[in-house]
């Protein structure tokens, strides 16, 4: 199947004086060209290579090695090039620019102007658009990230109390100002790690992974611990205070920990809430 605004790897099924066609390798009946000057050297027929999919200026479907900017289902910071009676023509790398009816824009975009925008396919017209109204396509899908996972981090907005950001192209974010540590600007993106998931789906992050190893390395102590002959039932029932004495941490920490080793499959956890090594 070939995908309008995405990276695949097609076949080339025939050469010709312009260019080539590729299709699918579950579909050969469907053809898109790639024209001559993309073509890598030494393609022949069977080959495979990797292209962007997209509509030309009009409206055909057409391969490119060229990179955009930003994909389909993406986030990204665009400069308009043009401004007409049907919208903001954004720059996205590609020879055809990508455009934002008025319709998606949360006020008037100006040439010149960088602006956030979200791409898809519009389900009517079929081709890729862009939106400025970011909101709707956000929290959609409630996060089930785990303390201290690794995410990518796009930062939109500055406010009193930190980083506004969009994480992996799905959820809301915030980097706290207490959590910086070195700096980070608008229009960026980071790496960035999970504090915790709020009940309405917002996620607040850190960009140190402090957290995520603290809890890998507590996870080791608890496997040491279980493997030694000397070992006393611990679980989710144990009090704070023997917790702390065993491994030195909180009572928090530790579930943390045993969510982890039992997410990996290193532990069974019975029905009294006692853990043991698997």
């Amino acid at each position: 199947m070939i995908e309008i605004g995405k990276y695949q790897t097609l076949q080339v099924g025939r050469i010709v004086d312009f260019g080539a066609y590729l299709h699918s390798e579950d579909d050969i009946s469907k053809e898109v060209l790639i024209p001559a000057r993309y073509i890598p050297e030494g393609i022949a027929e069977g080959d495979k290579i990797e292209v962007f999919v997209y509509l030309d200026s009009e409206d055909r479907l057409i391969a490119t090695t060229e990179k955009p900017f930003a994909t389909v289902g993406e986030f990204a910071f665009l400069e308009v090039n043009e401004v007409n009676d049907v919208g903001a023509f954004l720059n996205w790398g590609l020879p055809k620019d990508l455009l934002v009816p008025y319709s998606q824009q949360k006020f008037r975009m100006r040439r010149g102007g960088i602006y956030l925008v979200y791409i898809y396919v519009d389900d009517a017209t079929k081709r890729i658009v862009a939106s400025a109204k970011i909101d709707r396509f956000l929290g959609n899908v409630y996060p089930s990230y785990r303390q201290g996972q690794k995410v990518k981090a796009l930062v939109y907005e500055h406010t009193e109390i930190g980083y506004k950001v969009i994480v992996d192209n799905l959820h809301k974010g915030i980097i706290y100002s207490n959590e910086i540590f070195k700096p980070i600007e608008l229009e960026e993106s980071v790496t960035a790690f999970v504090k915790q998931v709020r009940p309405d789906g917002k996620i607040d992050l850190t960009l140190s992974d402090t957290a995520r190893r603290r809890t890998a390395d507590l996870a080791k102590d608890i496997l040491n611990y279980l493997d030694s002959s000397d070992a006393q039932p611990v679980g989710d029932k144990s009090s704070p205070e023997l917790i702390q004495l065993i491994f030195g941490c909180s009572k928090k920490d530790f579930k943390q920990a045993v969510g982890h080793l039992y997410r990996d499959r290193k532990i069974a956890i019975a029905v009294d809430g006692t853990i043991s090594k698997l």
